[in-house]
C-alpha cells in the first residue's frame, strides 16, 4: 500500500495569518491533532501540531521547559515567540518532512520513527494532496493475509526451520524442530524469553498455535 492509498485526501488546512486561537478551534471541531500551513498560492509552508501548543501562555508554559537552558539566543528568540504571538505563521514547523503520493508504508513509518513524527504531508508535484499519519498505517496491518497452505510433515519443517533461520540475528542458537502427523515440536535452549516469542511467533505463523514447546532455558 502507498501514500495515496491510506492519506487523508484535501486535508483541512489555515494560512499563515490565520490566529492560533482560529487553529485551536479548527483542531476541536475536526478531531484532528495536526494541520497543514499553505501560503495563498497553494504552497506548503509548514504544519501545526499540538506539539507546537504545548508551550504557551494561555497554558501557563511559556517559560516552564528546563532545556530551554540549552538554546542559543537566536533559538530563545524563535520559543519566546512561538509561545506568545497570535499567528500561525510564528507557531507552526516551517521544515516539514513531506513524502509523495506514491511513497510506500515502509518508507512513511521509517521517516515518522526516525523524525518522531505522527503525520506527513503527501504531495504531486510539488502541491498538498493529503496527510498521512500513524493512524493510517493500521490499514496496512489490518488486511488480512491468508496463511499459505502446506501440505506434508516434511514441508511443514522445512518452512518453519527457513524462517528460524532467517531469525539468526536475534537467536543464540537455532533450535531443532520436529513435525509428526501435523504436530510441530521445538527442542533447544533460549537465553531470554525474547527468544522464545521468537520462536513461538515464528512456528505460529507457519503452522499456527498449539505446538509442542520443549525449549529450556530463560
Amino acid at each position: 500500500m502507498i501514500a495515496k492509498d491510506m492519506m487523508t485526501p484535501a486535508p483541512t488546512t489555515v494560512c499563515p495569518e490565520h490566529s492560533v486561537w482560529h487553529l485551536a478551534r479548527i483542531m476541536l471541531a475536526e478531531h484532528v491533532s495536526g494541520i497543514p500551513v499553505l501560503t495563498d498560492d497553494g504552497t506548503l509552508a509548514g504544519i501545526v501540531t499540538e506539539g507546537d501548543l504545548l508551550r504557551r501562555t494561555e497554558l501557563g508554559t511559556e517559560d516552564a521547559f528546563p532545556e530551554d537552558s540549552l538554546h542559543d539566543a537566536d533559538s530563545l528568540a524563535r520559543l519566546y515567540a512561538k509561545s506568545r504571538s497570535w499567528k500561525v505563521g510564528d507557531v507552526m514547523t516551517k521544515d516539514v518532512v513531506t513524502v509523495d503520493e506514491d511513497a510506500s508504508a515502509r518508507e512513511i513509518a521509517m521517516l515518522m520513527n526516525r523524525h518522531g513524527i505522527k503525520r506527513l504531508p503527501v504531495m504531486r508535484n510539488g502541491r498538498l494532496t493529503g496527510i498521512v499519519s500513524r493512524a493510517d498505517l493500521l490499514k496496512v496491518i489490518s488486511i488480512p493475509r491468508p496463511r499459505a497452505q502446506i501440505r506434508g510433515d516434511e514441508a511443514l519443517r522445512r518452512a518453519i526451520v527457513a524462517r528460524l533461520k532467517d531469525a539468526a540475528s536475534v537467536l543464540s542458537a537455532q533450535p531443532a524442530v520436529a513435525v509428526k502427523d501435523g504436530i510441530v515440536t521445538v527442542t533447544g535452549t533460549v537465553r531470554s524469553p525474547a527468544e522464545r516469542d521468537v520462536i513461538r511467533s515464528i512456528v505460529e505463523i507457519v503452522a499456527g498455535a498449539g505446538f509442542e514447546d520443549h525449549l529450556s532455558g530463560a
